[in-house]
């Protein structure tokens, strides 16, 4: 009987928005509602409620927490293991914005563990796909005091202060805890964050759902959370694509993600990071390679790499492009 583990798929958890379209099905092949308004592909998830469900091979129909229970160091690696115990340290999403997400900010460890038990949030996005004019809001425009940021929020001027960054496919952002930020219409993104689902709305757009009703806005959470100090930083990460080269996009102590362009069969050596990996499919067609095994990855798919296995090799049946994230 098998036991060792192997690269894991799993079905998406599939989130329907009001904000969400049509491009999680057109450009990444996900089985989306007849409602054609799928915000959320959730790939790798361990949250309580929203656990991730193997596809392949003997451990199909378990899902990810009920493998961290039984395999441990092995999945996830002995540092993640020891820091993070049986959460699964990372969640895996691509977003669709058909139209402007809320405005929003999320907490840090501290005030997160403080008031809710769970972790902070801090997030990364990579563009896939913008439409002309589209863009990502993050942080403000200008230095703005907590007071001068509760006066726009009750005067419906919050996006006067928002720096909005037009963005095109490859476009990587970095999002710490407790910064100001909303994906805008027209952008498909790859994000890869903590793992938790703490979401303080400060402005929506003056939208309204079906019933004719806006959404909660949480204005006194997300002024305690909004760290004002670092609201003008720069958000944009600067790097140089390289064909057939593993290229850092991200480097912190939640995560680690880095791009890969290739047309030639690539060798990945995990000898020395002591964690998972985690491959997200943004276009192409690659067989992973295992020993005598092999696994297809296809635009769209995602993939687990267990810690305990050391090597695979990438092997392209065309031009590809993934992101290769590990704690």
């Amino acid at each position: 009987m098998e036991t060792s583990l192997y690269p894991l798929k799993f079905e998406p958890i599939l989130k329907d928005k009001i904000w969400g379209g049509t491009r999680l099905k057109t450009m990444l092949y996900k089985e989306i509602s007849p409602a054609n308004c799928c915000g959320e592909s959730w790939e790798v998830s361990g949250l309580v409620g929203d656990e991730s469900m193997i596809t392949n091979g003997f451990l199909a129909e378990n899902n990810l927490n009920e493998l961290l229970e039984i395999y441990m160091t092995e999945l996830v690696g002995e540092k993640n293991y020891e820091k993070y115990g049986l959460g699964f340290p990372l969640l895996i999403k691509f977003i669709d914005a058909q139209d402007n997400l809320s405005v929003q900010v999320h907490p840090d460890d501290e005030l997160a563990q403080r008031k809710y038990g769970q972790s902070g949030k801090t997030e990364m996005w990579h563009v896939i796909a913008s439409e002309p004019g589209s863009g990502l809001y993050v942080g403000f425009n200008k230095t703005v005091s907590k007071a001068q940021f509760e006066e726009a929020i009750a005067n419906g001027t919050v996006e006067e202060v928002l720096q909005f960054y037009p963005v095109q496919p490859g476009d990587t952002f970095m999002i710490p805890a407790g910064t100001v930020h909303a994906i805008g219409k027209g952008v498909l993104l790859a994000e890869i964050q903590q793992p938790s689902d703490i979401t303080f709305r400060v402005f929506d757009w003056n939208r309204l759902d079906d019933e004719g009703n806006s959404r909660e806005l949480h204005v006194q959470e997300a002024l305690e959370a909004i760290d004002f100090d670092h609201q003008t930083d720069n958000f944009k990460v600067e790097y140089q694509p390289q064909l057939n080269k593993t290229v850092r996009l991200v480097r912190s102590q939640y995560f680690n993600t880095s791009l890969l362009e290739f047309d030639q069969p690539l060798n990945k050596s995990f000898v020395e990071i002591d964690s998972f990996v985690i491959y997200m499919c943004l276009d192409g067609q690659i067989l992973l390679a295992y020993g005598d095994e092999r696994e297809r990855l296809e635009t769209g798919e995602v993939v687990l790499i267990p810690a305990e296995m050391e090597e695979v090799q990438l092997l392209p049946a065309r031009k590809s492009k993934v992101l290769e994230v590990y704690c």
